[in-house]
């Protein structure tokens, strides 16, 4: 799979996301703006993918401080702490990955100056591979839910595309398949940007993982059907309670899932668990410009001119809907989560 993030010849180099399935295009950030400005945009999205972003950022930006100073050179790296935080409101990733390489930084402060921007380098590298190897034995936990001939929907995009890589939603269904299980994959196309369209049929058939890509409102009808057996989603957050925020129509997806008895699992790493937020209520939902509803994909509009739109980029679902919650560490009861990851 392409590397979604990496440190390549003293850049950050990010695929750019908005140009798949037609284009693949990598960005070489050599400035920490231009870093955020693709976290803004969605050039790299996904949530763990977002927080590995973040780090390599800090470490990115970090570089071009001059001055001889701790003190100023903390000043400045809080910064550029502060705009990289400023993106992208709901995935809690960004702000546990910024709050690491904080608390590097503080460690540091009687180191020289050089040392400190190479430990900050260091500290984002260790981000970026953690979160493979998370995702992976994610994959291994999720793996023993699936059974062979089984039909799985998933909802945006969960994959490597998402993460630093393997992938979350989809790191479970790529272990099953090397597993060498026998299933196959929906994917709801995700509307308003089409992330299940663009990025996790796209993804999926790199891997020659079955996958049929199915519009949003068709979930339902297929269910009643019985031709989907399993639901696996990822998060953006995971408040205290088990209540979970992701992209929007996931709610959607868990209803149904309820009301025909098929069970619907997430998979997040432990850097997505929130446990500072109490309840779903809380998380904060990041509302996104209008036109990403009024066109498909930045193409013609669809939409007449001067309509009102909404265009919430998540939606939060409730724990009760919630067969188990796929880490790292194991599978998980909502209820779970405040005892197995506390401090």
């Amino acid at each position: 799979m392409v590397p979604t993030v990496e440190w390549k010849n003293g850049a950050v180099r990010l695929l750019d996301q908005s140009r798949l399935p037609g284009t693949v295009e990598f960005l070489d950030c050599r400035d920490y703006r231009m870093v955020a400005e693709a976290m803004r945009t969605m050039k790299v999205r996904g949530a763990p993918a977002i927080g590995v972003t973040a780090a390599v950022g800090v470490a990115l930006g970090a570089q071009a401080v001059t001055t001889t100073s701790y003190d100023e050179f903390a000043k400045a790296v809080t910064g550029i702490c502060d705009e990289l935080a400023a993106t992208r409101p709901t995935a809690v990733n960004l702000f546990w990955a910024i709050e690491r390489m904080k608390r590097k930084l503080a460690e540091l402060r009687t180191k020289p100056l050089p040392e400190i921007k190479r430990a900050l380098t260091e500290e984002s590298q260790r981000i970026l591979d953690e979160d493979v190897a998370m995702n992976k034995a994610m994959g291994k936990h999720g793996a023993a839910l699936v059974q062979s001939g089984q039909t799985i929907l998933t909802h945006c995009n969960a994959g490597a595309l998402a993460t630093a890589g393997y992938g979350t939603a989809l790191g479970v269904i790529r272990a099953a398949w090397e597993e060498g299980k026998k299933i196959s994959v929906l994917a709801d196309e995700t509307r308003p940007v089409l992330q299940g369209a663009r990025l996790t049929a796209w993804e999926l058939m790199q891997d020659k993982i079955p996958v049929t890509l199915i519009t949003d409102s068709m979930a339902g009808s297929l269910m009643k059907q019985g031709r989907i057996h399993l639901c696996i989603v990822g998060a953006d957050r995971i408040a205290a309670n088990g209540d979970v925020a992701n992209k929007i129509g996931t709610y959607s997806v868990a209803v149904l899932a309820k009301a025909h008895n098929i069970p619907f699992y997430v998979a997040a790493p432990h850097s997505t668990i929130d446990l500072a937020t109490l309840s779903g209520d809380k998380i904060p939902i990041e509302q996104r410009n209008q036109n990403e509803v009024t066109t498909l994909h930045s193409g013609p509009s669809i939409a007449p001119a001067g309509v009102e739109v909404l265009n919430p980029a998540f939606d939060v679902t409730p724990a009760s809907l919630i067969t188990a919650i796929i880490t790292e560490r194991g599978v998980f009861k909502p209820s779970e989560l405040s005892s197995q990851f506390s401090a």
